[in-house]
């Protein structure tokens, strides 16, 4: 915007100029003659000629971009009288000089200039070519605004050459110098693709999505909307040849030979039968001659004979994500034993199966039993708060400002239950009730059983199980509480199998004493330093500027701390026993907090702290300039985009956009691909990989200098402005875009068919993917390759 502005100025500037100096006289230093001509070849030419006063200058069609001249341009009405072929040619008595009024080189013409366009008739009778054309002149002092022209040309082609013989039957000849056909691949997940192939005539050339020139027409395949179908990501094409084209001009120009095949991916969203509807509209020349089409309908049968299964439409979530959610859930099944709520039942419970049943075999049944039960129990749990919230509000938990706060606040009060303020405990009836069934036989006597120990644990469990379904729903999806019960009730009811099994091991257990109470301190410890996580998730989508890096460590670092000096008996807190002399577990334990709470102390100047990364807010979401660990977090974009003094908020000080179309334009501009970084402020795995991959020299220089990057955060909620709010139809559900993270969101799921960050992608200016898209992965290497493939994959087409 602001070079379109500087490029109006300077015009209105010598515009105004002009006229002051002009004394009020009316200057044409340029004068036009229109005509046209056929050669003995057949071949029509319209002629449009300037003759120009002595010391001004005609500029040329190249465009300079916005800071140059208003080009040369011209336009001929459509007629079934005529086509145009090609562009339009220049005269070759160009002058290439330094421009006073510019500053800078550029080519102009002086005294004459001719412009000629190759034209097909498509009759034997005279006709009048109409159009028009617009040019801009300056001499050393000043410059006239653009002027817009309009002529008629008369035409008389030549019968025999300019219009091909009909044949007896009247039918009119067309070149048809490509032919094409189609396939369709065999769906997988509701996905096909759709190849396009042309079979291309020797001696002449097809126009992909990407000639080089402005002047030669992209192909197009367009398919007709359908509720039946919908595209996924863009039109592919093969590697075109990059060589002179001798009827434009001998310009450098891309194109296929031979043959070419074009890719389009679909999803398909219906099992009854149905047709695909299109058309492809193309351009191609030999060395003599070009030919716009014609154009080729489409219609492609679809789910005739064997019906696609659709299969349910669902989050799709990395597989590592739900082993990591299990385990994250095992361990704090294994925590919630060693809590006194739960850790004095596991003898009680076995030693009651054991006794009761008449054989050795039967009381290990029981306890089987007993823990298939528990785990029945916990991942019905799981369950009932998907079918609670549903997947969209899980979905949303990651980006919502409320949910975050309101996950703060239960874990804080989690954390204070756990630190002995008070107890999170069920009604004592409805606990008596259930207990009382417990009382029966058989299979179900045993699962009220299970039921009640879920019960009287729930004041250590709760805080744990809240914790867990928390993580599990924001960072798993729709399928998250249910992986996340699976590992905790798993963990829970492992002991309960292995010792009624094996009831000698039960003597090896440790008394239950006052250490079981110092884990549930430990674990409020923890709960409260994960509440700030959630603080923080709310503080970074609003921009609040609250809980910035520096404040979020300074919290943990005080958490950790006093953890430590718990853990050596410094303090105590209510129901704490009195300690007469440090164990050597508990040493260990302090020795790990302290060492951990020293490590993060640098961060607070700029540490990267790898392993918390993506818990703390992003280096560059830190204090003002003169603050602790400032690391330049409001930086340029790029020292090599002149005139730019927008501000933007970049991971590592990486030169970076935050808006696709300014990021895709200077990337033309500077040619080279354009990197999509789908991101979000809260999240976790985007931190990750910033403070982990990116920070590695090797992807570092890749990023800062082969790349032009654009972080898009789905979670932003800056409102638009109202010109720009809109609603969209996806999936058959309404897209409400008020705020640019949903702008951005929208952009991710209907051209890429996707919703999960972080995601990357490698585009060429005409915005195809380079390589598949890239996810979270910690492996610098695997990433550099992806790079180095994206980046070597733009240069070969720019060949």
């Amino acid at each position: 915007m602001q070079q379109i502005f500087r490029k109006y100025f300077l015009l209105v500037v010598l515009v105004s100029f002009s006229i002051a100096t002009s004394c009020s006289q009316i200057l044409k230093p340029v004068k036009w003659k229109f005509s046209s001509e056929t050669n003995d070849k057949g071949e029509t030419f319209l002629i449009l000629k300037a003759t120009i006063d002595e010391g001004w200058h005609l500029y040329s069609q190249k465009n300079y971009g916005d800071e140059g001249p208003i080009l040369s341009s011209f336009t001929f009405e459509k007629s079934s009288n005529y086509e145009t072929l090609g562009a339009v040619k220049e005269g070759k008595n160009l002058v290439k000089e330094m421009d006073k009024q510019w500053g800078f080189e550029i080519e102009f013409y002086e005294k004459t200039a001719t412009f000629k366009q190759t034209i097909k008739s498509k009759t034997d009778k005279p006709y009048t070519v109409k159009g028009s054309l617009e040019f801009m002149v300056c001499n050393e002092s000043q410059c006239l605004p653009p002027e817009t022209v309009e002529y008629e040309i008369k035409v008389e082609p030549a019968v025999s050459a300019a219009v091909e013989p009909k044949p007896d039957t009247a039918t009119p000849k067309f070149l048809t110098p490509v032919k094409w056909d189609w396939t369709v691949s065999k769906p997988e997940n509701n996905i096909c693709e759709i190849s396009f192939k042309a079979a291309i005539e020797d001696g002449w050339h097809l126009y992909g999505l990407n000639s080089g020139s402005s002047d030669i027409l992209p192909i197009e395949i367009v398919l007709s909307p359908s509720a039946d179908y919908e595209l996924v990501d863009s039109l592919i094409e093969g590697t075109p040849v990059v060589r002179q084209e001798p009827v434009m001009d001998n310009a450098m120009l891309a194109f296929f030979e031979k043959e070419a095949t074009f890719k389009q991916k679909i999803k398909i969203k219906t099992e009854k039968a149905f047709s695909i509807k299109g058309r492809i509209e193309f351009q191609s020349c030999n060395d003599k001659q070009c030919v716009n089409g014609p154009g080729v309908d489409v219609e492609i049968k679809m789910n005739e004979g064997a019906p696609i299964q659709v299969t349910d439409e669902a989050e799709v979530t990395d597989d590592s994500s739900f082993w990591r959610i299990f385990i994250f859930g095992f361990l704090g099944g294994l925590a919630a034993l060693l809590t006194p709520c739960v850790f004095p039942m596991i003898p009680f419970t076995v030693s009651f199966f054991t006794k009761r049943s008449k054989t050795r075999a039967a009381g290990i049944r029981n306890a089987i039993t007993y823990g298939i039960a528990i785990i029945i129990i916990y991942v019905a749990l799981g369950l009932g708060v998907t079918l609670a919230f549903g997947p969209d509000a899980l979905n949303a938990l990651s980006t919502n400002v409320w949910f975050n706060l309101g996950f703060f606040a239960l874990l804080v009060v989690f954390a204070t239950s756990f630190l002995g303020a008070f107890e999170i405990v069920l009604p004592s009836s409805f606990i008596n009730k259930v207990d009382a069934k417990s009382e029966r036989g058989g299979l179900m006597g045993i699962f009220f059983m299970a039921f009640t120990l879920s019960l009287v644990s729930f004041s250590c469990t709760g805080p744990i199980i809240g914790t867990l379904l928390v993580d599990a729903a924001v960072n798993g999806g729709i399928k998250g509480p249910f992986w996340g019960m699976l590992g905790f009730s798993t963990a829970l009811a492992l002991p309960f199998g292995l010792f009624a099994a094996f009831p000698g091991w039960l003597n090896s257990l440790p008394k239950s004493g006052g250490w079981l109470n110092s884990v549930k301190v430990v674990l409020g410890f923890l709960e409260l330093a994960l509440a700030l996580k959630f603080a923080s998730n709310a503080d970074l989508v609003v921009q609040a500027g609250i809980i910035t890096r520096e404040v979020f460590l300074v919290l943990w670092i005080v958490i950790f701390g006093l953890m430590g000096i718990y853990l050596m008996g410094w303090i105590k807190f209510a129901h704490d026993s009195d300690m007469k002399h440090l164990s050597v577990t508990r040493l260990f334990f302090a020795i790990i907090t302290f060492s951990f709470t020293v490590y993060m102390i640098p961060g607070l100047w700029g540490a990267p702290l790898k392993l918390i990364a993506g818990f703390p807010p992003p280096d560059f979401y830190a204090e003002s300039p003169n603050g602790v660990g400032y690391k330049g977090g409001m930086i340029t974009v790029g020292e090599s985009k002149p005139g730019d003094h927008k501000k933007e908020h970049c991971p590592n000080d990486l030169p970076c956009f935050h808006d696709y179309d300014e990021a895709l334009a200077y990337a033309k501009k500077v040619n080279k691909p354009l990197m999509i970084d789908f991101t979000g402020w809260a999240c976790v795995n985007c931190r990750r990989m910033e403070s982990q991959v990116w920070i590695d020299p090797t992807v570092d220089q890749r990023l800062r200098n082969e790349v032009v990057l654009v972080s898009l955060y789905v979670d932003d909620k800056t409102e638009l402005p109202e010109s720009e709010k809109r609603v969209e139809q996806l999936g058959g559900e309404d897209w409400k875009i008020k705020t640019i993270g949903k702008k951005w969101s929208y952009l991710q799921a209907s051209k890429y068919g996707s919703n999960s960050q972080p995601q990357y992608f490698i585009l060429d200016h005409n915005e195809n993917k380079l390589t598949p898209p890239a996810g979270y992965d910690a492996d610098v290497a695997k990433y550099v390759k992806w790079l180095d493939d994206g980046i070597a994959a733009f240069k070969k087409g720019k060949k």
